[in-house]
């Protein structure tokens, strides 16, 4: 259990709870109440039902032939792309809508990037008849345009941030502001594992589904549990926390965190983190990240909506720190290949996201036979648009 949570809500030198005073409210509200919620029988039952019955679970552990033959190894995908609404995101948000509910919230927020997260909130709300605003920056807006239909479908209220770099940072900013003005009613659904405690641990022990499902899947088709290595993308991380979440203690098994390197990660149009970044406070908690000699967050860069974030959880600070995980980066034009080859080899059109974790196949070398699982994070019917400006479609 050394790289979970302590009683404090640190991981190692990360974590914590860095918010206004008036935010310490509602904050914890959550502390006090969030474990006692999830453990509760019949919340497990609901929240498993709903990601059977409603998200589609468990998804396909998918063994990739061709992939498999191009590599030297068995490359497993984990396809989070198969659930409802297209990602990983939806397994978060039924597990916060269903604890918003318990604690009496009316109104729901939510911060979005690559509009995944959004989608998936407004869907819940929509389900359970909540009230919903989404902060989305103007810059996603314009290239996740028909997310942001979905949402408006949804009956969600999509509001942009137009300040800084007018991207997620910024939505984040503008949900916690919006959240001080309104403790009592609303719940904030963060979408990674980001935030102040208990946030980053709430988020990785919904999304830790993904792990749980890999290590029962892994058995049936290989006779053991523990792949050799696991690869996700990382922004903020929920998709590679779900992932990594049940293989962190098994030492063997090598986690791999794939960051985005936009254009290169000197270029000083980057989101890699963990090469570029420094020890700080970013959006509540304290992790690692992109930020000026004196402290100023680092506008990030990344041709993926859903990576171009200047932090990390800090989970993920605190497993890059003490070398458990494997912390790397892929280019914007790496990512994009790398999609159009996933699509030819396997016909499954990956997320830009998730293609930054397979493009990192490329750069790994494999005795041969090696167990390799990759969690497929989303679809790239989001990213389409991107794709076809990129190969001249």
């Amino acid at each position: 259990m050394k790289y979970k949570v302590n009683e404090k809500g640190y991981y190692g030198d990360f974590g914590g709870a860095y918010i206004p005073e008036m935010l310490y409210p509602n904050v914890e509200e959550l502390r006090q109440n969030y474990l006692r919620i999830i453990d509760d029988a019949d919340f497990q039952k609901e929240f498993h039902q709903l990601l059977k019955d409603y998200v589609g679970r468990p998804s396909p552990l998918y063994l990739a032939k061709r992939y498999s033959e191009r590599y030297g190894a068995n490359i497993f995908l984990k396809r989070e792309d198969l659930n409802h609404t297209g990602a990983h995101k939806i397994n978060n948000t039924i597990g916060q809508i269903l604890l918003a509910e318990k604690l009496g919230k009316k109104r729901i927020i939510a911060e979005t990037g690559a509009g995944q997260h959004g989608v998936a909130t407004a869907t819940v709300c929509a389900l359970r008849n909540l009230e919903c605003v989404i902060y989305m920056g103007e810059v996603d807006i314009e290239r996740q345009a028909s997310n942001v239909a979905r949402m408006k479908m949804l009956g969600a209220k999509v509001v942009p941030a137009s300040s800084g770099s007018k991207t997620l940072k910024d939505a984040t900013n503008e949900a916690m502001r919006d959240w001080i003005n309104n403790p009592v009613d609303t719940h904030y659904i963060i979408g990674s594992v980001v935030g102040p405690h208990p946030y980053p641990d709430m988020v990785a022990i919904f999304q830790s589904i993904i792990s749980e499902e890999t290590k029962k899947q892994l058995l049936e088709q290989t006779g053991s549990d523990q792949p050799d290595y696991v690869l996700a993308c990382v922004g903020g991380g929920s998709n590679a926390m779900g992932m990594f979440y049940h293989f962190m203690d098994d030492e063997n098994v090598k986690l791999i965190a794939v960051e985005a390197a936009g254009k290169g990660v000197s270029s000083g149009f980057s989101a890699a983190t963990t090469y570029l970044g420094k020890e700080g406070v970013l959006h509540g908690s304290r992790s690692i990240l992109m930020q000026t000699p004196d402290g100023q967050v680092v506008e990030p860069h990344s041709v993926s909506a859903g990576l171009d974030y200047p932090g990390i959880g800090p989970q993920h600070a605190h497993l890059f720190k003490t070398g458990r995980g494997q912390y790397v980066s892929i280019t914007d034009e790496e990512s994009l290949e790398a999609g159009l080859l996933c699509t030819q080899l396997e016909g499954i059109i990956p997320a830009i996201e998730s293609a930054h974790a397979l493009a990192y196949l490329e750069k790994m070398e494999f005795k041969g036979g090696e167990n390799v699982v990759v969690c497929l994070s989303g679809r790239g019917d989001k990213d389409l648009d991107t794709y076809i400006k990129y190969f001249n479609l």
